[in-house]
């Protein structure tokens, strides 16, 4: 739309289903790009990825075109299928339902992309489930416990 301008920054985090390690250090570069091209067909602009073998971040900078939901839907079915495509895992590969989103300012983005990029070394002292309450509980998100990802 003619005289729309925006400026949206939008932080997503989705987890394998039932928190499995199924991404492989050796298939993780391979399924970035895939899904970094999902998003440039989205016609939205990935900042950062990173897939952790039980969930990715990414940060992208989000045009309002899209619906959030949809969005998010087709990376995760686009990404599953590839995953199965290439059978990197035995019997079929899920993500779970839901998804966390955060947003943030222009000038938290070089903070954003470094926490991204470094979530191996992150997640050596935090663990996924308490890194995720962790963002609810920063970002005032009202949630019950129960309808969290399934932990293992």
């Amino acid at each position: 739309m003619a005289n729309t301008y925006t400026q949206i920054y939008i932080q997503f985090v989705f987890a394998v289903k039932g928190r499995q390690s199924l991404v492989t250090k050796e298939n993780r570069e391979e399924l970035q790009k895939y899904i970094s091209g999902i998003v440039a067909q989205r016609n939205q602009k990935l900042f950062a990825i990173y897939c952790m073998p039980d969930h990715t971040h990414m940060l992208v900078s989000f045009k309002p075109d899209v619906m959030i939901s949809d969005f998010i839907r087709d990376i995760k079915a686009g990404a599953s299928k590839f995953i199965n495509d290439k059978k990197w895992v035995r019997g079929k590969f899920e993500w779970q339902s839901g998804y966390g989103a955060f947003s943030y300012a222009q000038s938290q983005i070089d903070v954003v992309v470094k926490y991204i990029n470094n979530q191996e070394q992150h997640h050596l002292k935090t663990s996924f489930k308490d890194e995720y309450i962790e963002f609810l509980n920063r970002f005032n998100v009202e949630y019950e416990e129960k309808y969290l990802f399934d932990w293992l």
